[in-house]
């Protein structure tokens, strides 16, 4: 009965330790200096609510962030959907001292910066430019600022759809699962363009054999994910309601399937946004805006293959980008015109979700974070 009683309270410290280190990072469209632009909750892993930390003001849309590996800096998108503008920025995170500080910013190559991420090594930082087409790459500091840009590609190519493939907007910029590789999926071209990534160059981007991966006409490509096992793509396809399912070695694609994120009755109005994959590998999920405000929910058979297990609405209109926590336990959804942030419970063996926690608010929040520090 001891043994049982402290085995008990062991967990319960140890489950306590985690829950008091896991925060969630949240941006927004935030449009004025004088609101908060980011928001930093502690998430607590038991009950799933979250807990005001700490935010920054004075700088403007931060539209997506990413946290470096460590976990002591957070990158930005900034000036996103801003007229002559456009920036990546840099802020140091200090849970002891509940602080979140801005470092610097660099301007993007393009205006309307939509994405960021960063190198396994948290020595570079690759941003993708949506209005412009492009694709911007920076070295980042041992202090954790931004460099200046050491290299940027402009796209000038677009597709057949003449309401929005007039030219090329790279809606993502995503490390292959080594890093060696760097994706660029291009929903104004019809492309996922890739690069080699040499972390040991001065410009790390090199092109390749096979520059990019053509998608289906008017798919619009917009975000891309890698199963843990490093053998399988998923993209997004944003204006089809799409997934396109990729055979994945050494910087090649090879679609071995394309299923719709959507129930057969919903024609039009897709919208489709953000991807991710459960850390076991055994669930994707995948966003839905427009009509439909879900999280569509799928299973991974053994050969990579997708088959549709349900939907979860996310309590909301417009999540924009969600987030899945590193033990797989919850996933957080993000709705930008409600301004509400909902935290679900994942079910481990079925790959359900299930509402928990209080919802929290910000206007216009544009992307979540999670990270265990």
């Amino acid at each position: 009965m001891k043994n049982n009683f402290f085995l008990a309270l062991l967990f319960l410290v140890t489950t306590n330790i985690f829950s008091q280190n896991t925060y969630v990072f949240l941006g927004s469209y935030n449009r004025d200096k004088t609101a908060e632009a980011i928001q930093v909750y502690l998430l607590d892993t038991l009950s799933g609510n979250l807990t005001k930390f700490t935010s920054v003001k004075n700088i403007v849309n931060p539209s997506y962030l990413t946290i470096s590996p460590n976990g002591k800096y957070v990158y930005a998108c900034t000036d996103t959907k801003t007229p002559n503008a456009g920036s990546v920025s840099s802020f140091e995170f200090n849970p002891s001292a509940k602080t979140l500080t801005f470092l610097n910013s660099q301007r993007s190559s393009g205006e309307n910066p939509v994405y960021v991420s960063v190198h396994k090594n948290g020595k570079w930082l690759a941003n993708a430019n949506y209005t412009e087409g492009s694709v911007s790459v920076y070295p980042l500091l041992e202090n954790g600022k931004i460099d200046s840009i050491a290299q940027d590609f402009q796209y000038t190519d677009g597709s057949v759809n003449k309401d929005r493939q007039t030219r090329s907007h790279v809606h993502s910029a995503v490390f292959s699962p080594r890093c060696d590789y760097l994706f660029l999926p291009d929903l104004g071209a019809d492309k996922i363009r890739c690069y080699a990534f040499d972390e040991n160059q001065k410009k790390p981007l090199i092109e390749t054999k096979n520059p990019f991966t053509k998608t289906d006409l008017e798919a619009g490509p917009r975000h891309i994910t890698f199963h843990p096992n490093q053998k399988w793509g998923y993209c997004i396809e944003e204006m089809v309601g799409q997934i396109s399912v990729y055979n994945y070695e050494n910087g090649i694609l090879n679609k071995i399937q394309r299923i719709a994120t959507h129930p057969e009755k919903i024609k039009e109005g897709f919208e489709s946004s953000d991807i991710h994959i459960s850390p076991d590998g055994k669930f994707l999920y995948a966003t839905n805006r427009g009509k439909e405000n879900n999280i569509a929910i799928f299973s991974i058979d053994e050969k990579g293959f997708l088959k549709n297990i349900g939907y979860q609405s996310t309590l909301g209109k417009h999540p924009r980008i969600f987030a899945i926590d590193e033990r797989g336990k919850f996933l957080i959804a993000s709705n930008v015109l409600t301004g509400n942030i909902i935290v679900f419970k994942r079910d481990s063996k079925t790959g359900l979700l299930k509402k928990v926690g209080k919802q929290i608010k910000m206007e216009n929040v544009s992307c979540v974070q999670i990270k265990q520090i």
